[in-house]
């Protein structure tokens, strides 16, 4: 496996970068330094709101892209170069199918803040870890003054049995990703991490043999296919296992940065030759 050829890398957050304690290492950072040296990219694409994500990387967060609410928006500092607006009928349509379930949190992400009900002291406790700007409203159907990115869906029973089956005819329409174990997305058509990785290629002119790419769920798996050097967490999915032409250590045993170090290394010989 030829590292030496890497431009740019793209990295899924939660379950991949960040450890099981929401934990960007402080190894990841100094790795990043030298990954700088030689020119190479660095994109986080994640289901999280882009607040979160920033503030996960926030020593890093000028010289790096971010994908948030799994690519439907994608900015470099503040400059934004990808949105994929979702229709508010959308939301108002959802709201209504999952109004029977009890075990279905939902959460409009906007492009300046998420809006969730009041009520649930455990679902907020979470949902705060994910989302650091957002506002509680009575009335999910009736907000005004945004730009609407996606619908968020949390079960406490697991979203892949819980909230997919409720949903599953919307793909016909709908992005829809089982996007972590209590986690489903509902977004645009167009919107994914791999349709914004791929227009960040295009304007770097670089190509799937030059990127890497790192995930470990369900909402990764467009990404995988722009890039030759695919990764899979230990701890992945198992349609990401399928996915990945390599695999690597878990989140907990710092996968990313074990792959990360052997690009360095390669880098190195090959500046050597």
């Amino acid at each position: 496996m030829d590292l030496s050829g890497i431009k740019l890398i793209a990295t899924d957050m939660d379950g991949t970068l960040l450890n099981s304690e929401s934990i960007v290492s402080e190894r990841f950072f100094r790795i990043f330094e030298e990954l700088r040296q030689h020119d190479i990219h660095f994109v986080a694409a994640s289901g999280r709101q882009y607040h979160s994500i920033v503030d996960k990387l926030r020593p890093i967060t000028d010289d790096i892209t971010i994908i948030a609410e799994n690519g439907a928006i994608a900015k470099q500092r503040e400059k934004e170069i990808l949105i994929t607006p979702l229709p508010v009928s959308v939301i108002k349509d959802t709201i209504e199918l999952l109004k029977p379930l009890d075990d279905a949190y939902m959460v409009v992400c906007g492009k300046e803040r998420a809006y969730i009900r009041p009520g649930n002291t455990a679902f907020e406790n979470m949902f705060r870890e994910y989302y650091h700007e957002y506002t509680t409203v009575s009335d999910l159907g009736n907000i005004r003054n945004d730009e609407f990115l996606k619908i968020a869906i949390y079960s406490f029973g697991g979203s892949e049995k819980t909230i997919y089956p409720h949903v599953k005819h919307l793909e016909k329409t709908l992005q829809v990703k089982v996007s972590g174990e209590f986690w489903l997305d509902i977004s645009s058509p167009e919107a994914n991490k791999g349709h914004a990785l791929q227009l960040l290629q295009e304007q770097l002119g670089i190509g799937k043999e030059e990127t890497m790419v790192f995930g470990d769920y369900n909402n990764d798996l467009e990404m995988m296919e722009q890039s030759y050097f695919s990764f899979a967490m230990e701890n992945a999915h198992p349609n990401v296992l399928g996915k990945a032409r390599f695999k690597t250590l878990s989140n907990d045993n710092n996968g990313v940065e074990h792959i990360l170090e052997k690009l360095l290394e390669a880098k190195k010989v090959g500046i050597a030759r």
